[in-house]
Formats: structure tokens, sequence, C-alpha cells
């Protein structure tokens, strides 16, 4: 085998739904001021019993149902994930129990933030390659609404619960290009999840900024990476992080063939779990066929970004 490929997605979101009119029951916002600023109309909130690695493993679930495989065909599980509150067991662990795993996968956390899914994509992809594992599950999950800060319109409007997951497997085509990582050290402080207990800011300038300006010659480059064009895109998954920062990067990307993921507008902000949730969303609709190329891009805390062209499973 030569490569890896995405076979198959799977995608949770928990039931509870907080609209912008709640929101300004709580604070001093309304729909008009979230929607010109982030494009938000509502957002998903998990309660006390759904932990991260609940949302993790019912989108793991899923996606593996839809590969039609058992738990223990898996033998690497990786969570991204920066809301998980305990060290130990991680939630690839929690996750690999929930399913009953009993084929010793190796199990681990990624905590890039926002561009987390992407980053761990790219590893599953390297460990496949290089031969340390053959099925991977790769999860993004992340409770925002946790460590969110209710009394900060800025923030508040902006997060949401969910999580996206992927199998990838070992094949003779690959189907995951080459990843483009990298990040922006003296800019970590414009996307914080810190102090006891911990809660999300952000500087929401800064980072529109670096986005809208530096972002888009990254993505051709790692369009660039895979052999193809932007213009050969049927697909665009950008970190759902703010409306009015993922349509003009579209634009400025230059995928005038593409559908772009807006998924945001009905999920919020879900940092790890944006990217593989939009995306299978994408594929459950049919709006994206079978072996076209997608663009994947994370990019946010840290100032760290990852991003890949993959085949559409």
């Amino acid at each position: 085998m030569t490569g890896s490929r995405v076979v198959a997605l799977g995608h949770y979101q928990p039931a509870q739904v907080l609209t912008n009119e709640d929101l300004a029951a709580m604070v001093d916002t309304n729909d008009e001021w979230i929607r010109s600023r982030v494009g938000i109309k509502t957002r998903h909130i998990a309660g006390p019993e759904e932990p991260v690695d609940e949302l993790a493993f019912q989108a793991a679930g899923k996606a593996l149902a839809n590969a039609g495989l058992s738990p223990d065909d898996i033998d690497l599980v990786l969570v991204a994930t920066s809301t998980a509150i305990d060290r130990s067991p991680n939630m690839a662990a929690r996750v690999a129990a929930k399913l009953g795993m009993s084929s010793a996968p190796a199990l681990m956390d990624i905590n890039v933030v926002c561009s987390g899914f992407t980053h761990a994509l790219a590893t599953a992809d390297h460990a496949i390659r290089s031969g340390s594992a053959t099925r991977a599950l790769v999860i993004g999950s992340d409770k925002m609404t946790e460590i969110t800060d209710w009394t900060d319109r800025t923030t508040c409007v902006l997060t949401g619960d969910g999580a996206g997951a992927a199998v990838v497997e070992a094949s003779e085509e690959p189907g995951i290009g080459p990843v483009l990582w990298g990040s922006v050290p003296e800019m970590g402080h414009v996307v914080r999840i810190e102090g006891t207990p911990p809660v999300f800011a952000q500087e929401g300038q800064s980072v529109y900024r670096w986005t809208t300006s530096q972002l888009p010659a990254l993505a051709r480059k790692a369009c660039e990476k895979a052999g193809i064009t932007p213009e050969e895109l049927a697909g665009v998954v950008l970190h759902q992080a703010n409306l009015r920062i993922i349509e003009p990067l579209a634009s400025k990307i230059g995928a005038v063939n593409a559908v772009v993921a807006r998924d945001v507008v009905d999920s919020g902000n879900t940092s790890a779990g944006s990217i593989p949730m939009a995306l299978s969303k994408l594929v459950e609709r049919g709006e994206i066929p079978s072996g076209a190329p997608v663009l994947l891009f994370g990019f946010g805390g840290n100032l760290s970004y990852a991003g890949q062209v993959i085949r559409c499973p």
C-alpha cells in the first residue's frame, strides 16, 4: 500500500438547540448583531450527561457503521480535542472502551484546538503509510460550551458542541494528500483556553486579519502539494469559525467550482469537531460526489494550521 484514504464519515450533535433569541435573553445581544458579525443562527448544546468522549463515541459509531466495520477492525484511535478536562484515561481510551474494542489499538489525543482534526488526519495517514497502522478512527470532538464565558457577548455567540469522525484505511491509490501544517507561535495568545476552570477567549480582530490575509496562500499551497489547482476542487471545508471568515476565504482561494461548507450557520464553532462534522453532512446529503477532491483546512488556537486535499468517500 502506498497511501491511505477516508472510507466513511459520521457526525453527532446534541439535541438541545440554543438560538440567537435565547442568547439575547442571557446577554446584551440580538439576532441581527450576531448574524451580521459571525453568520450564526443556532448552535447545539450538550448537557452534563454528554461529555466530550460521549460526543466522540456517537460520531465514531456512525462512521464505523457507514464503513461496514466493527470496532475491532481498528488499530489506531485518534481524538482531536481541546476540551477534555480529565488527563487520563484520555478521550481515545474512553471512546475505545465505549466501543468495546478488544483489538489493542494505539490510543492518542491530539490537542491543536480548531485545527486538531486535520492534524489528526495527517497523523493517521503518516502512521498507515509507515506501516504502523492499517485502519484508523480519526475523531474531532469538542464541548466548547463547557468552557464558554456566558457573560462575554463576543465569544458566547460563537460556541457549540459536536463531533465528527472518519475511518481511514490503507489504499493503493492515495486518497489523502500531503499535509501543509505549521503555526505562528508569536500569535499563540490570540486564541486561548486558560485558567482554572478553563475559559475560552480570543482576540477576534487579530484572528480575522491573519486568516483573511495569510490563509488563502497557505490553502493554495496545500492544493499544490496534492497536485491539483483550486479550480479542480469539488468541495472546500474550512474550520467553521465564523461565516464572515469562511466566505471571503473560499473566494480568495480560487475554488470557483467547489461546494463551500457553511455548517457554522446552524452549528456554531465546534472547534476540532467542525471540519469532520461539516464534511460528514455534505457527504450525507450527496453534495460532493465520491472520489472528488475536497480541501480541508483547519486554523485557530496556538496559532496553528493544517490542511490537505482528500478524495471524498
